[in-house]
Formats: structure tokens, C-alpha cells, sequence
């Protein structure tokens, strides 16, 4: 089953892709990636497809630190409630151990672990991968945001060293600008090395009651059970419905399963494909039918029908009335006994 991410991650993500000369739509499309992710940050994406657009951004603009450059622009805003909290953490150490506590919330690929050892703390990333592509552009992001959170709490002349496990670039300026110098590649692993001493530093920012109020928010988040495959299938038709792409083929595929291990795993949760479109169609067009803000051929593309009488037909089929009758009557003023 594949691993969902937050499409904040895609943050100044058109910018970049401008500055290289990239058509940033052009390369969402590609990658199936639906352009409203640019728009709400909390919509969840398949991470794949968001490594997959890092690793053909980088090669197109043919550049080595894609990954990198995205991660120059992160604050701790990017990770939602958990940077919230964060933030409000009393010391580094406690903010280190909430993100690695809560990060999966943000980027369930994403793993965070910690060693102290000979006074030294190190950090390592790890990214989950279902297939052999190419991750040094999603390393380098997430390495890159991981000292960022760090040096906003530490200040910017915290100086830590910072490993990876891929080779140096052709050209390191960017490396060099954004953790200061200190840098060594072809490593054992991904992540930052500092002195333990540093995690112990106190937060003069801090907020306890705000941040046992983001506590209580993100465990609660985290007590949900699993997303099952139901609830990731249904993600994704809600995301790609409108892009005329929705199929079971496609969404296997964003899955890393294919088509009859879908309807397969589907089954078992008591639940099918068509039945999960059917029931996104339903909540999307009793929320947006009765505004006549929006025509119905306009509707009928966003519900990722090919033409408005096939809609209608579905409409009919579904409700027992005509689209435009629904609407009327939605709409129509009513009147006290």
C-alpha cells in the first residue's frame, strides 16, 4: 500500500520549476499529480509521485540540488500542526523527539531516528521506496528541512555536519550556503551529526499550554486507526476526479498494486472501485449542485464525466430526477405554513 504525503511538501514548488525554465503544470501532469495540490496544503498526494516530480524537475532543468533548492525555502509552517508544535517544545530535544513522533502525520515515507553516542547526537532520514527510482532529490529535501527546523531553533550559527549517502555534486555551491560548509557525502547513512550537548538548549519561545494543546491534537490524529485501502482509494478519486484519469488502472497504479489487486483488497473491506466514485460524485454534487455559480457542464468536468448528458444520466440514475430539477428545488425559497 502505498505512502501518502501532505501537498505542502510542493511549497514554492512552481516558483522553482519557473526559475529553471520548467513548466511547473506541465510537470505536475506528467507525474499525475493534480494541480489543486499547489492550492490546499493538506491534501494528501501518493509520495511516489511527488519523488517521481523531484527526480524528472531535477533531471529536465538538468541540475543536481532540485531537491535542495525546494528545501531552502521550508519554515517550520510547512509541517502544519506538527511544526506547531515544534515550536512550542521546551527544549530541542523535545522538539527533535515530537517531529520524530509525529512526522508521519506530515509524510507517512518518512522516518526520523536518533543515536547519542561519545557526547555526539546523531539524526538520520530515512524514505520508504516500493521500487528502485531514483531518491536523491527527496533526501536532499528532507535532510535540508530537517536542519532548517533544527537551526530555527538552535540559531543560525549552529554549525552541525551533515552526511549523505549519494555522492558530492559536480558543483556544491548550494550545499555550501545552506548547511554552512559543513558537508560529507558517500556516508553510511542520511541525516545531521551535532553535539548532544546542543539538544539540551532551552526554547526561549516556548508556549507549555500551547503546546500540550498541540500535543492533544496530533495524538488523537495519531489513534486513528489506519488508513485502509478504502480510505486511500478513496483519497485519491477525490484528488484526480476531475482530470479525467480516475480510472481503476490508474489508481492501482499510484498504489504500486495492480488493477485486480485493487478490486481484490476492495472486496475484503466490503467496498468496489465504482462504488467509492459513485459515492465521491454523490457528496461533491449535493455540495455544489444548489449554487448556480457553477454550470452544470462545469459540474459534469469536475465529477470527470466525458460529456454533460452522460452526467445527467448518472444524475437520474442516482437521484431520480434531472440535474437542473434538483437544482430548482434546491434552491427554490420556501414558504411558512
Amino acid at each position: 500500500m502505498t505512502d501518502l504525503i501532505r501537498s505542502a511538501c510542493l511549497t514554492s514548488y512552481p516558483e522553482i520549476a519557473r526559475s529553471l525554465g520548467l513548466d511547473p503544470l506541465r510537470m505536475l501532469d506528467a507525474c499525475g499529480i493534480d494541480r489543486r495540490c499547489l492550492e490546499d496544503p493538506d491534501i494528501k498526494l501518493p509520495a511516489g509521485a511527488l519523488g517521481r516530480l523531484l527526480e524528472v524537475s531535477a533531471k529536465a532543468a538538468k541540475v543536481e540540488d532540485f531537491g535542495l533548492r525546494l528545501a531552502e525555502t521550508r519554515t517550520l509552517s510547512v509541517l502544519g500542526p506538527v511544526g506547531l508544535l515544534v515550536r512550542e517544545e521546551a527544549t530541542v530535544r523535545d522538539a527533535l523527539q515530537a517531529l520524530m513522533r509525529y512526522i508521519r502525520l506530515h509524510n507517512e515515507a518518512l522516518s526520523l531516528r536518533l543515536e547519542e553516542r561519545g557526547g555526539e547526537a546523531v539524526v538520520s532520514v530515512g524514505i520508504r521506496v516500493t521500487d528502485l527510482a531514483p531518491v536523491r532529490q527527496g533526501v536532499e529535501l528532507a535532510v535540508g528541512v530537517l536542519f532548517r527546523v533544527l537551526r530555527s531553533l538552535l540559531g543560525p550559527q549552529w554549525r552541525p555536519l551533515v552526511c549523505f549517502a549519494h555522492a558530492a555534486p559536480r558543483r556544491g555551491d548550494l550545499h555550501r550556503r545552506v548547511f554552512g560548509g559543513r558537508v560529507a557525502f558517500l556516508q553510511d547513512f542520511n541525516g545531521i551529526v551535532c553535539a548532544a550537548r546542543d539538544l539540551d538548549r532551552a526554547i526561549p519561545s516556548s508556549d507549555p499550554a500551547l503546546a500540550r494543546y498541540a500535543r492533544q491534537h496530533l495524538e488523537a490524529l495519531l489513534a486513528r486507526p489506519s488508513a485502509s485501502m478504502g480510505d486511500k482509494v478513496r483519497e485519491l478519486v477525490w484528488l484526480q476526479l476531475a482530470s479525467g484519469r480516475c480510472t481503476a488502472d490508474h489508481i492501482a497504479g499510484q498504489l504500486g498494486i495492480d488493477r485486480r489487486t485493487l478490486h481484490r483488497r476492495l472486496s475484503a473491506e466490503g467496498l468496489t472501485f465504482s462504488g467509492i466514485v459513485d459515492e465521491v460524485r454523490t457528496e461533491i454534487v449535493s455540495r455544489t449542485l444548489p449554487s448556480r455559480e457553477r454550470s452544470l457542464a462545469s459540474l459534469a468536468d469536475m465529477l470527470g464525466f466525458s460529456c454533460l448528458s452522460a452526467f445527467s444520466r448518472w444524475f437520474r440514475g442516482r437521484f431520480r430526477t434531472s440535474p437542473s430539477a434538483w437544482r430548482t428545488a434546491a434552491v427554490a425559497p420556501t414558504h411558512p405554513a
